[in-house]
């Protein structure tokens, strides 16, 4: 962890997690945060569902909900980033206090609810970004929504021209009854429509965006089999393995244990890369998976690569490294390439889906 990190993690954790989430927004924002991008390596670049991504690490989201630093992300060494989740009406989400740190356990339970501002004032900040960066566009339903399955059509429709890329999220906890859209005949009628609407709008725009579809890690492996035969059954883009879980199996820090929500960061790894492994064994080699839990290092990010992911994203564990983390992992990988004498970081794509796919749920 650099000196910055080390610095800034003192100075936010004097708040709660939810402020210092905050500023953290404002000091990207302002620039004070400085960039630090990864050193460009050709080794790491790769063309996913028509996207070329100069590296395979991306925020995930959750962090930057309604749009307002995407590119100040890229420029600390990001390949992509990922805004939202969003909704088509702005919502407050859950009674705070809603995050919490697990600081033993470099985690974070959270049961924030989808709060953000939502699809207008998120729409307006994306017009004003660069059309060429990696910006993808996460997209949900209001919790109040009398029709879930229309609020993902409206995110595709609202943000088709801005977007790089679609994930329709039906895998957070803390919407109640979200995680039924994983039921087989509920995703089908999602996808259905979801990617309807994107066919239409490809044909009106005359370019088509990638959609895909996150799912949870608090899955059985009915449940997989179902999701599987669906996603294939569709024109989807790829899957994100995996949002948050409601396990806590093996946390050290009992004082939240208890709380309701999502966990996520570093006792997320093993969980969220075994469900990614057995989804790389039923979905074949074809479909592009993004796999997401866990992600502290170099070796992490590659890992979920030798389990199956094509690429990788994180969140929580940049609360605890700091900003400098992804670049630390870009040159990480560089590193391993060098190490491993490989051309391209692809090469580690699915050597290990055996040793994690064979594992318990």
């Amino acid at each position: 962890m650099s000196l910055l990190s080390t610095l800034g993690r003192k100075g936010l954790f004097l708040f709660d997690p939810e402020t210092a989430h905050g500023m953290s927004i404002a000091a990207l924002k302002t620039g004070i945060v400085p960039a630090c991008p990864a050193k460009a390596d050709p080794r790491l670049a790769q063309t996913i569902a028509g996207l070329t991504f100069p590296n395979p690490i991306g925020m995930a989201a959750g962090y930057d909900k309604n749009a307002e630093v995407p590119e100040a992300l890229l420029r600390l060494g990001f390949g992509f980033t990922e805004i939202g989740t969003v909704t088509p009406r702005a919502q407050e989400g859950n009674p705070k206090p809603r995050i919490f740190r697990l600081v033993e356990d470099d985690a974070v339970i959270n049961r924030l609810g989808f709060s953000n501002a939502g699809h207008a004032a998120a729409l307006e900040r994306l017009k004003a970004c660069q059309r060429d960066a990696l910006i993808g566009v996460n997209i949900g339903a209001n919790k109040d929504s009398t029709d879930r399955v229309a609020d993902y059509v409206a995110g595709i429709r609202t943000f088709y021209d801005v977007a790089r890329y679609f994930t329709a999220n039906i895998s957070s906890p803390n919407t109640p009854g979200l995680r039924d859209l994983q039921a087989k005949d509920s995703l089908h009628a999602l996808l259905s429509a979801v990617l309807a609407a994107r066919a239409e709008e490809a044909t009106r725009s005359g370019r088509q965006v990638p959609v895909f579809l996150k799912i949870a890690p608090d899955l059985t492996e009915d449940g997989l089999d179902d999701i599987a035969e669906v996603a294939l059954a569709h024109p989807l883009d790829g899957l994100i393995v995996s949002n948050t879980t409601l396990s806590r199996a093996g946390l050290r820090n009992t004082s939240h244990a208890g709380e309701a929500g999502g966990l996520s960061g570093k006792p997320l790894f093993e969980k969220s890369t075994v469900v990614l492994a057995k989804m790389r064994r039923r979905v074949g080699e074809n479909l592009p998976i993004i796999g997401v839990g866990g992600v502290s290092s170099a070796e992490t990010a590659a890992e979920k690569i030798r389990a199956g992911a094509d690429l990788v994203q994180l969140y929580s564990c940049m609360v605890y490294a700091g900003p400098t983390l992804p670049g630390e992992i870009v040159n990480g990988l560089s590193r391993l390439c060098d190490r491993e004498q490989i051309a391209s970081i692809s090469a580690l794509r699915g050597t290990r889906t055996g040793h994690w796919a064979d594992r318990p749920l």
